[in-house]
């Protein structure tokens, strides 16, 4: 085994939960190339980790929406370089259709897919010389790991490992003022990419509130208008909670690396804070926290049912969980482990 491709397009959450793929690979393989095929929009994400050989990446999301002749050309010259190597498997673990076409276009004969049932987008079928078995139950994360055991023979063991590393900031992450205070800082992810997956106003001021009497700075970030007013609204009822500058993926995830805490609905940016190994509260309002959760003893934990909306009193039990020590008493009954 030489050289193996992983198509893994999108989104942010999922492109962080499906590193720890690549070190089961190369502990089954010593010394076998690893390239990932991304969107452009994520590729930077791809490139925090430190075993991925080669990110392959092209504008197919900024095409869709605009279809600009230059980003039209960036695609087609990333076809060129998706096809410098011939690979001895290429494993697709998004399945659906836009990957599907990066894995037929690739070099090598052996392209593994999800079964039809487990695809994504069914179009996606066309591509695939062979496919994974039954997707396993439990969490969407470990079941990649397994699928791609499966596919190159192999069983993935222990705790996933990420191997990310970010570059270091250009400046303070919480601005010089806040860097010289000594507080520790917990950052609440409020925002979502849909708006039944809220976790509501009140419930975050509260939850922020008893993080202040703990001795916590707040900071709040944010990536659209909508956001920032939530942001802010948020804010007016916290003393001394910050809302911060709008930054770019990198700059985010690095300001999650200087944080201490980080509570935050079902979004990509919270898998960062899991992956870095902070101290994560993840809460879930209308998604499934056994399929998409975090979970890593006394340090993340996911709260919710993913039909409700869980109470002030369950984050606050999450939060002490992740901040107590290995010994202490179960986690709450409240919240999901995955």
């Amino acid at each position: 085994m030489k050289r193996i491709l992983i198509v893994k397009v999108t989104s942010l959450g999922d492109i962080v939960q499906a590193l720890p793929v690549i070190a089961d690979i190369k502990r089954a393989f010593p010394g076998v190339q690893v390239d990932w095929a991304a969107d452009e929009a994520f590729a930077e994400v791809v490139h925090w980790s430190q075993s991925v050989d080669r990110v392959l990446c092209a504008p197919l999301r900024r095409f869709k929406k605009a279809r600009r002749w230059a980003d039209f050309k960036a695609i087609a010259a990333s076809i060129g370089e998706l096809r410098a190597f011939r690979y001895d498997y290429i494993i697709d673990i998004q399945g659906v259709y836009k990957s599907a076409i990066i894995a037929f276009l690739a070099r090598g004969r052996r392209r593994i897919g999800y079964r039809n049932k487990d695809l994504g987008e069914l179009g996606a079928a066309f591509a695939y010389t062979g496919r994974f078995g039954p997707r396993p139950r439990g969490n969407a994360w470990q079941g990649m790991r397994i699928s791609t055991g499966e596919a190159l023979g192999y069983q993935p063991q222990g705790p996933s490992i990420y191997d990310m590393k970010l570059p270091a900031p250009a400046s303070a992450p919480f601005g010089t003022d806040q860097a010289a205070d000594q507080k520790p800082v917990a950052a609440l992810f409020h925002a979502t990419s849909k708006d039944d997956k809220k976790w509501p106003v009140a419930h975050w001021a509260e939850v922020a509130n008893e993080l202040v009497r703990r001795g916590y700075r707040i900071v709040l970030p944010w990536g659209s208008s909508g956001e920032r007013e939530e942001a802010l609204a948020i804010a007016a009822r916290v003393p001394g909670a910050t809302v911060l500058p709008q930054m770019s993926v990198t700059e985010i995830a690095q300001m999650i690396d200087a944080c201490s805490l980080v509570i935050g609905t079902d979004t990509g940016f919270v898998h960062v804070a899991h992956a870095l190994q902070k101290r994560t509260v993840m809460i879930f309002v209308a998604t499934s926290p056994s399929h998409f959760g975090v979970e890593a003893p006394h340090r993340s934990i996911s709260i919710g049912d993913g039909h409700s909306v869980p109470s002030v009193s369950e984050a606050l039990q999450a939060i002490d969980y992740v901040h107590s020590e290995p010994q202490a008493a179960a986690a709450p009954h409240s919240a999901t482990l995955i």
